[in-house]
């Protein structure tokens, strides 16, 4: 049986190039980066190598880089870190509906502690409403916070444009970029933001490891105390070969950004097409021309997304439904959900994220058993039993 896996968003294969960067410091060279010798220097120049090549993918200075164990941590530390810096301005947070639940639930949190929160609003392909988020803004606003791109539907949203409006109040703008940093440019001076997180998992880097860029003159709270490490900023020992695999990582991903892209863009386009022609009431969800070049996602009507998931898997095919973060929960996608899809279609979803390990040949095998599979749920299923007499 063949064996094709489509859940990159999930968990990423580690390149052989990182694995190799990452061995030495597995082994003989496993000092300690605090340490006053010759060990602790060499551990330290390679976790500033890393810091200088997670830099360059972001088009940041390397010192406003902050090593962190993964993106919900980067996303926890600009959230808390940054609302905690500016306290004494005011109360309230503005975030998207759409976030990754590191920020949603870290700004929940915050809410409950006395801060104000609201939620900017999405449109049907989940990319926010500029004028309702300029509504938003208030003289007491101390964070927005809105993704770059949504890595559950693959929409792109317009950061550069929603940072100007934060700017014009003089408000620090963060940006949730895990799902985008390896397959889209991005600059931070361009984008106008003044915090940024990336996930090396995403990278095609080790797991457990992650990054946060923090603008210098932004004032960000710690929100692990007990060392001096990160500059003050994120106490504790760093992960030196994770640090250093996604430094490998960040430095291949901006070599091979425009090829890799483009590749997984053909990719994206030719399932999108199977699988929309071939089977019935399947929809696209997210943007049809602003999303990430890995992502196909869809609603599946009348089955539920676990029964997808569980057949292809016998197939050998692994995806995900919704995000990874989610999926176990048995609950609808708050991300469809804001894209006011209703309950009983967004129980559908299915998310088929490419990597440049997959090739043309995994798309043709999901057309060929993807169909065969929804054709029998639905012969399970008495929502499409009921369409079917209605519809006469």
């Amino acid at each position: 049986m063949r064996e094709v896996y489509l859940d990159n968003y999930a968990a990423t294969p580690l390149l052989p190039e990182v694995r190799e960067s990452m061995l030495p410091f597995l082994g003989e060279r496993f000092g300690n980066p605090s340490s006053l010798h010759s060990r602790g220097d060499a551990a330290r120049e390679a976790v500033e190598e890393a810091r200088e090549r997670v830099a360059a993918l972001i088009g940041a200075d390397p010192a406003e880089v902050i090593f962190t164990s993964n993106g919900t941590e980067a996303n926890n530390l600009a959230v808390k870190g940054i609302v905690a810096g500016s306290r004494r301005k005011g109360k309230h947070i503005v975030v998207s509906a759409v976030e990754h639940f590191s920020v949603l639930h870290a700004a929940r949190t915050l809410e409950k502690q006395g801060y104000e929160l609201d939620l900017v609003p999405v449109d049907e392909y989940g990319r926010i409403d500029l004028e309702e988020l300029r509504a938003l803004l208030r003289e007491d606003t101390v964070l927005v916070s809105v993704m770059l791109a949504n890595g559950e539907v693959g929409t792109i949203q317009p950061v550069a444009e929603a940072a100007r409006l934060a700017a014009e109040k003089e408000i620090p703008f963060h940006t949730d970029a895990v799902a985008a940093a390896a397959h889209i440019p991005i600059d931070v001076e361009e984008l106008g933001v003044q915090a940024l997180s990336i996930s090396s998992d995403l990278l095609y880097g080790p797991q457990g490891v992650g990054a946060l860029w923090v603008k210098r003159g932004v004032r960000l709270i710690p929100l692990l105390d007990g060392g001096v490490q990160e500059g003050g900023r994120r106490g504790g020992t760093e992960n030196v070969a994770g640090i250093v695999g996604m430094g490998k990582a960040a430095e291949l991903a901006r070599e091979r950004m425009a090829e890799r892209s483009a590749y997984l863009a053909g990719l994206r386009d030719a399932l999108i097409a199977g699988l929309t022609s071939r089977v019935e009431h399947v929809r696209l969800t997210g943007h049809p021309r602003e999303r990430l070049p890995w992502n196909a996602s869809f609603v599946v009507e009348f089955i539920e997304g676990e029964g997808m998931l569980l057949f292809l898997d016998q197939r050998g095919v692994a995806v995900s439904s919704g995000s990874a973060c989610t999926s176990r929960a048995l609950k609808g996608s708050h991300v469809l959900t804001a894209m006011n899809i209703p309950p009983e279609k967004a129980q559908g979803s299915i998310l088929f994220s490419f990597g440049p390990q997959n090739s043309m040949e995994d798309v043709e095998y999901v057309l060929e058993v993807f169909p065969p599979i929804v054709e029998r749920l639905r012969q399970m299923s008495p929502l499409y039993a009921k369409y079917l007499k209605e519809r006469g």
